[in-house]
């Protein structure tokens, strides 16, 4: 059994700074990638940031510059620090778990937060 548990989502200023942060909570031994993605009401959700437990970084394009991911020590935990807000950062923050293992052979494909509301408005 594996949860996600997502805090620090609210409202901000544009131009201002929220910081995200995840923790994956079971009997886990390795998650090879740790991220955050976003949803908006009628769209598809999409990548913000993803870190592997190797220590590579993704991005999106929109979030290059202005925000970043954080995964100490191939852990469980990863953060979200998110900078120079925008209008268009307004979302449903998702943090997310692939590859979770429990030992050498038993896993979980993937698993997702409950999601924290972000919403940038002046």
């Amino acid at each position: 059994q594996v949860s996600l548990v997502e805090s620090g989502g609210g409202l901000v200023r544009p131009g201002g700074s929220l910081r995200l942060s995840c923790t994956a909570f079971g009997d886990i031994s390795k998650i090879n990638v740790m991220g955050w993605y976003r949803q908006v009401p009628g769209k598809a959700r999409e990548l913000v940031a993803s870190a592997t437990n190797s220590g590579t970084t993704n991005y999106a394009d929109f979030a290059k510059g202005r925000f970043i991911s954080s995964r100490a020590n191939a852990g469980n935990m990863v953060d979200l620090q998110m900078n120079n807000l925008e209008l268009e950062d307004t979302a449903v923050y998702y943090c997310s778990a692939f590859g979770i293992y429990f030992d050498a052979v038993r896993g979980v494909r993937e698993q997702w937060g409950q999601g924290t509301q972000v919403t940038v408005s002046s």
